[in-house]
């Protein structure tokens, strides 16, 4: 291996500088093996380039020993070792750089990720609503409803009424399968209850139910009496109850208030496969049906 290299000036004088190369990074090729390993041909034009005879190295400190690696005739060292690293850190600013990459690919991942979960939430709600579910009154099997509307209700809601027995804590059935997204408190609750039917009004649904049933079609069901017997992420079957009439939220009076959903589009109510008839608020009037929302069997 190198010990030592041989700098000559324009003067032709020199000095030994040791060699280091666990500082240089490399390994570097022993020229000695390197020269008499070639053919002889060779010698005369690598000894001419050397500035001596071709002769091998004379043992380390022997009289008339020559430099294990003199200098190339006009030649500077670099052209004999080629480039040269230090092996240490190249500075901050390749840190820098790397990290530079490194953010740069995160934020890529970063977009990508985003894009990808745009496209779920948004896709769906740009395709075609699929076709009506067979929605039943929310009510049980056989019960007869008063449904209703009144000016400033909004076009197609519908408030229930039973028109036999107490409105407070009826059963309230999903009118169709699906998955339950909301299931809490829309705006405030308000003091009305059983006890105190005539308590302060909240604001909004109060308690309230809302499900998915798929191709773009929910169901609202708002006014419950207490927390809903679901929870998001539910997946309820038609005829599954749900919660119980109540009077929470801006309700005068216990009853149901009830929605069905196309997109973001409120739409008529449809019971059975047949149009309850509740299409307008222009003025307040009233549809009679009884329920089909029947288990099987």
């Amino acid at each position: 291996m190198v010990t030592g290299l041989r700098f000559t000036g324009p003067g032709g004088g020199g000095r030994r500088t040791p060699a280091r190369p666990e500082l240089l990074g490399i390994h570097l090729v022993d020229m000695n093996a390197m020269f008499f390993g070639m053919p002889q041909a060779f010698h005369p034009f690598m000894a001419d380039r050397l500035g001596g005879p071709a002769v091998g190295p004379a043992p380390r400190g022997a009289p008339g020993a020559r430099p294990a690696y003199p200098m190339v005739r006009g030649l500077p060292a670099s052209a004999i070792l080629g480039t040269v690293t230090t092996g240490h850190p190249t500075g901050r600013g390749d840190r820098r750089r790397a990290r530079s990459r490194t953010t740069r690919l995160l934020l890529a991942l970063a977009a990508v990720a985003a894009l990808l979960g745009a496209a779920v939430l948004v896709v769906p709600l740009l395709l075609p609503p699929g076709p009506r579910p067979l929605f039943q009154l929310p009510v049980p099997c056989g019960e007869t409803w008063q449904l209703g509307t009144y000016p400033g209700h909004d076009d197609y809601d519908v408030d229930m009424f039973p028109t036999e027995g107490e409105a407070w804590g009826r059963p309230v059935l999903a009118s169709y399968e699906g998955t339950v997204t909301a299931a809490g408190i829309n705006g405030t609750l308000g003091g009305r209850t059983p006890d105190n039917p005539n308590g302060p009004r909240g604001r909004g649904g109060g308690y309230w139910v809302k499900i998915d049933h798929g191709g773009r079609w929910e169901t609202q069901y708002l006014h419950l009496l207490e927390p809903p017997l679901v929870r998001v992420g539910q997946r309820v079957a038609q005829g599954e109850q749900i919660g119980r009439v109540g009077s929470t939220g801006n309700s005068g009076a216990p009853h149901l208030h009830y929605e069905q959903r196309r997109g973001w589009q409120k739409v008529e109510t449809y019971f059975d496969g047949r149009p309850s008839g509740i299409t307008h608020d222009d003025a307040e009037y009233t549809v009679t049906l009884t329920s089909n929302n029947c288990q099987p069997g």
